[in-house]
């Protein structure tokens, strides 16, 4: 398998595709509706309401938490998630601008 070569595209466009990544299965949309809906989760929690097996839920939220849209601290033996609100804001701002090019020009397409 080849390398994406991320290095030759700019930080804008890696930023895309990484939140792309994230949205791209239903189980961490369902994970971020979950916790926006409760303002914060503990790992468990999340078990019982998405019905995926605790280590696939720890596989999402590691790639949720990677690119900085959810944070966790740990309180016991358990792990506190919410979402980041600041890399939220940070994420719709990034994607408004990309997906918002088209305001900028008259349609001039077949």
């Amino acid at each position: 398998m080849g390398l994406t070569k991320t290095e030759i595209f700019s930080e804008q466009q890696n930023q895309i595709s990484n939140i792309a990544k994230a949205f791209g299965h239903p189980a961490r949309v369902a994970i971020l509706q979950h916790l926006f809906k409760i303002n914060s989760c503990i790992c468990g929690d999340l078990v019982e309401e998405i019905g995926l097996a605790q280590p696939t839920i720890s596989q999402h939220l590691k790639e949720l938490k990677k690119i900085g849209l959810i944070k966790g601290n740990i309180e016991g033996t358990s792990i506190c998630y919410c979402i980041d609100r600041e890399n939220w804001v940070k994420m719709k701002t990034v994607l408004s601008v990309f997906l918002d090019q088209d305001l900028n020009e008259k349609a001039n397409c077949c």
